[in-house]
């Protein structure tokens, strides 16, 4: 009997470091799901999985990918805001969800200035505008002239209506003055396949899903839309260079969780994933990809959301695009 009583006081002892813990000190003790608000094989896909691998090693938890696709990201990114703000299900969100949907879509069943606290900025990475190496025009300036000769008569894909694919054309189409077909996809991955298969004429795609067939020779490179030349395709010029000046349009990524997370596990997620990129075999795997890993703090990602949806916004209401 003094035995189990001993037992008693030491564990009645111990309860108040239990109920003092904070939700950081055991965080992950059971698996975390990313969801990836699109289809597997995309870019924002393959960096989730670069990610969740690593985040496995360091905390000895599953951090399981699920493919949410549909909706312009718009099913994942719900599901997401809905979830339990434990930190165990997380998003690794894109431009379209984060900063241009709610400009497109009168009716969104979620809010992402007010649903999501921002943990990690991952990722950017440019478009590439590719063409198949059968096509006639082999540099921006060849292209726009075929374009104009033929209004309307050439198409680009894009993975999603909204997405930043679609946009990376609508600016295009503005800036050149030319008269382009879009075509939407669901996810980039079935845009590709159109693309090869001849259905189409062109595609904005983000560099790490086009980026080794273009390394291949299955696809032409014509312009990259960021500012500088991508390390991993150093011999195509950017669109500005190629004369369309003042041409920029990024495609980035990073992990947000549902808005009352506590902080301590949006911290923590953040240290861990700012390692993550800063590690050697990620960043030379990342940048081999056409991806430059960025990291940094919740609130550096949480400024980007904001400046990306004022610039998209203008870029939107411009050409007069809306989806319902």
């Amino acid at each position: 009997m003094k035995t189990l009583t001993r037992i008693a006081l030491t564990l009645l002892a111990c309860l108040p470091a239990f109920a003092n813990a904070a939700p950081e000190d055991t965080y992950p003790d059971k698996p975390v799901r990313i969801v990836v608000p699109f289809a597997a094989g995309g870019s924002t896909d393959v960096v989730a999985r670069i990610l969740a691998e690593k985040l496995q090693e360091q905390f000895k938890q599953p951090f399981v990918v699920d493919n949410r696709a549909g909706a312009s990201g718009n099913i994942g990114a719900e599901l997401v805001a809905k979830s339990p703000a434990d930190g165990y299900t997380l998003l690794m969100g894109a431009t379209g969800i984060l900063s241009i949907n709610d400009h497109l879509y009168s009716k969104l069943n979620y809010n992402a200035a007010k649903d999501f606290a921002p943990v990690s900025y991952a990722t950017e990475n440019a478009n590439i505008l590719v063409v198949l190496p059968t096509m006639p025009a082999k540099d921006v300036a060849s292209l726009v002239q075929l374009a104009k000769s033929k209004p309307g008569a050439l198409s680009f894909a894009s993975s999603g209506p909204g997405s930043s694919t679609h946009l990376s054309g609508e600016l295009f189409k503005s800036m050149t003055g030319v008269n382009l077909m879009h075509v939407p996809y669901k996810g980039s991955t079935a845009a590709l396949s159109d693309l090869l298969g001849g259905n189409v004429t062109m595609l904005f795609d983000n560099a790490p899903s086009s980026i080794n067939f273009v390394q291949q020779g299955k696809l032409r490179a014509i312009a990259v839309t960021s500012r500088k030349r991508i390390p991993g395709l150093p011999n195509v010029p950017t669109l500005d260079e190629a004369g369309v000046k003042g041409y920029e349009s990024l495609s980035w990524s990073g992990v947000v969780a549902p808005v009352a997370t506590p902080r301590g596990i949006v911290l923590k997620l953040n240290r861990a994933i700012d390692a993550i990129l800063k590690s050697p075999d990620v960043k030379a795997k990342l940048v081999q990809l056409g991806v430059e890993p960025v990291g940094g703090s919740p609130e550096d990602f949480a400024r980007l959301i904001q400046s990306e949806h004022e610039k998209w916004g203008k870029v939107i209401k411009s050409a007069n695009i809306t989806l319902n």
